[in-house]
């Protein structure tokens, strides 16, 4: 009757263990989850942030290129 009993004993703490990770694992999933929210929003700041610099510059490329009126260019 010893043996039965402590494979029963066994199998409990196996799943009981089993469960503590599963709730370990979900919180990091979380918490990775909030990370990758968090640096998506950034990249996303940072890439209109370009956008809005590259605008002044790509507007006087193209009038360089033209020549229309340009500081140092053609007229």
């Amino acid at each position: 009757m010893f043996w039965p009993m402590f494979q029963l004993v066994l199998a409990f703490l196996g799943v009981a263990v089993l469960g503590v990770l599963a709730v370990l694992v979900g919180v990091e999933v979380r918490r990775f989850a909030k990370a990758v929210g968090d640096g998506s929003e950034r990249i996303s700041r940072a890439a209109d942030d370009l956008e809005r610099a590259a605008a002044p510059l790509a507007t006087r490329g193209g009038a360089v290129r033209r020549g229309d009126g340009a500081p140092g260019g053609r007229q």
